[in-house]
This record gives structure tokens, C-alpha cells and sequence, in this order.
């Protein structure tokens, strides 16, 4: 019988919301499946002190190594990113980094079908470069280029001799001077880059955009799982759910927000699901399992690619996730015994 381990940086699984589903999923499929963080290995015995789901709650045991890894979440220690590592060279693990925005944008710049659906991105070495970038579009967006969640991101429009400025909800004009010192405070601690900005809102104003979780199946090939609006406040220019936003039915807001053309945009998001994902993976000489692909959509209905995420966070459909996470890495181990 495979065995799964669900490799994630919290120590105990009731702190994942994740891991309880994936033990659920596990036993339905006739899988063995615990939950560790890197302090659990020992790799003198090769042997784990995981946590097992048994009759209602979290039980840790001695285990031995499992034959594949779900890497849930991302290391932040130097130990951690040391068992990460270590683990990475003698386990196969289901998924990989897709790394940061800009090596992203790169990537998909070299992809001649999906250029058009990039947004100009520059890395911001020093505030010129942000003017520069205003002087051309206007209304700007800075974000780190490491970042998540939508945090840290700026909008800036330029009126006149003004610019306003809005960081998650908190709006102040300032002048060209301040403005330069501002943004030079901003880099100096962190990478940034600036885009221009692509209206994507409501018809009653909210920002938005859509959110598609495309997943490898059992038969190692990708499936699209889950499209889903997430939804901005009013006060925000981003919809991230982490910032305030909402989550909303993919048919009913297709309905309202595109009418007869609803069917039409449906069929677009889909085919650019699958078109995407493959053409995407294929420029890394690793292979994901997951990746949630936010895309934002213009006044014109035109799709622009807002970002490219490895471990998208759905906790709303965890349980159907990992439907289709454990029998992958089920597959990722029996690919990796026949090898």
C-alpha cells in the first residue's frame, strides 16, 4: 500500500485545515497518509514521528519514510529549508516552486501564444522607474515581487502635477518630491515591480477576477477543478480573499456581470485553463501538480494574467482538492518505483 506524507512547516496538523481532508481522502482510496513538519525527521534511523488520523483524532507514531511527499507549503528557517532539501533528494515530492513574479513573467514572455495575455512588468530599481512607467500608462501598480496575498501593493495615478496614491485601504495625494521618497523608502527594504493598471471591476465597481485551480488527476494529466470570482471591496484595487475580498459562484456571477455573453466567457476561462497549464509547465524540468492562475478581465473582455501561484489556497474546496491530490501523488509514487 502507498504511503503519502504531508510535509507542511506547522507543527501540529488541527493548525491545517488541509491535512484532516487529505487523511479523509486518503482512507477512502485505500492510501496510507500522516502529517509531519520538518522537526518530525530523523534521518539517522530514516524514520518520521508523524501524525496519523485515527478514531477521531491526531495520533503521532514512529513512521518510516513515505514513498511520496505532498510539499504543502513553502520552508522559512534555514533548518527547515535544509529537511526540505535533504528530503527533496530521496523522496519524490508531488510539486515544485513556480518562483517569484518576475521569473514567472519570464517565463510565460517566451510562451509566443500567451505574450499577449502578459501584463508589461518592470523590475523597479529606483523610483525613476516607476515615473517613467506613469508617464506611459497613468495609473500604475507596484507589487513585491516575492509577495502573496495581495500585500504590499501600491496604486499610484498621476493628476497633473499630483499623484494618488492607495495602499490597501488608506488613500493620500502627494507630490512629486514625496512621492520619489516614498518609493525609495519602499525598494530599499524589498524587490518591486511596476505594471500598469488594468481596470477589472463589477458593474457595481468592485475589483475582481477570476481564479483558476487546475490539478493533475490520477493519470498524471491536468484537469480543471475549480473557477471561482474572488471579489474586492469597493476601497481596494485588489480582490485578494486575504485582504478583505469575498469568494463568489462562478455561474451566478457569469450571469450577472456578462449576460448573454456569460456561456461564451465560460468556454474562454476553460479552454485557457488547459491551453495554459501545459504550455507553462513545459518550460520547467519539473513537473506541479497544482496551480492556481488568477486572471483578470478588461472592459474589452480581454484576459490578462495577474499571477501564477503553486500552492493556491482554496480552503472552501479542500476536500474536493484533495480528491485529486491523492490519487496523483499515488501515481507520482508508482511513476517513481517503475523508474
Amino acid at each position: 500500500m502507498i504511503t503519502v506524507g504531508m510535509l507542511h512547516s506547522k507543527k501540529h496538523p488541527s493548525k491545517v485545515k488541509k491535512a484532516f481532508a487529505w487523511a479523509a481522502v486518503a482512507k477512502m482510496e485505500g492510501v496510507n497518509f500522516y502529517y509531519f513538519s520538518p522537526h518530525d525527521v530523523d534521518f539517522t534511523t530514516n524514520t518520521i514521528s508523524g501524525y496519523v488520523y485515527e478514531r477521531g483524532e491526531w495520533i503521532q507514531k514512529d513512521l518510516l519514510f513515505p514513498d511520496v511527499i505532498y510539499n504543502a507549503y513553502g520552508m522559512k528557517t534555514d533548518e527547515e529549508i535544509d529537511v526540505y532539501n535533504r528530503l527533496s533528494k530521496m523522496i519524490p515530492f508531488t510539486s515544485h516552486s513556480v518562483g517569484n513574479k518576475m521569473s514567472v513573467y519570464k517565463r510565460i514572455s517566451k510562451i509566443p501564444e500567451f505574450e499577449d495575455y502578459l501584463i508589461p512588468s518592470i523590475r523597479v530599481d529606483q523610483p525613476e522607474d516607476v515615473l517613467q512607467a506613469m508617464t506611459k500608462y497613468t495609473k500604475v501598480i507596484i507589487k513585491p515581487v516575492s509577495g502573496s496575498q495581495g500585500k504590499g501593493i501600491w496604486f499610484i495615478e498621476q493628476d497633473g502635477e499630483h499623484f494618488h496614491k492607495i495602499v490597501d485601504t488608506e488613500k493620500t495625494t502627494t507630490n512629486r518630491k514625496q512621492l520619489i521618497s516614498d518609493l525609495q523608502d519602499l525598494i530599499n527594504g524589498q524587490d518591486y515591480l511596476v505594471q500598469p493598471y488594468i481596470s477589472c471591476r463589477t458593474k457595481d465597481g468592485n475589483p475582481y477576477d477570476f481564479r483558476l485551480h487546475v490539478q493533475k488527476d490520477g493519470e498524471g494529466k491536468w484537469v480543471v477543478s475549480i473557477i471561482f470570482p474572488r471579489i474586492g471591496t469597493m476601497d481596494r484595487v485588489t480582490s485578494n480573499l486575504s485582504r478583505g475580498g469575498s469568494m463568489g459562484m462562478f455561474r451566478s456571477f457569469l450571469e450577472r456581470e456578462f449576460g448573454d455573453e456569460r456561456k461564451n466567457m465560460r468556454q474562454t476561462l476553460e479552454k485557457f485553463a488547459e491551453r495554459f497549464t501545459n504550455e507553462f509547465e513545459s518550460t520547467f524540468d519539473v513537473k506541479f501538480d497544482e496551480l492556481g492562475i488568477d486572471i483578470g478581465v478588461d472592459e474589452n473582455n480581454k484576459l490578462w494574467i495577474f499571477e501564477v501561484n503553486w500552492r493556491p489556497g482554496n480552503e472552501e474546496f479542500v476536500f474536493d482538492i484533495a480528491k485529486n491530490h491523492i490519487p496523483y501523488a499515488v501515481y507520482i509514487a508508482n511513476q517513481n518505483k517503475t523508474n
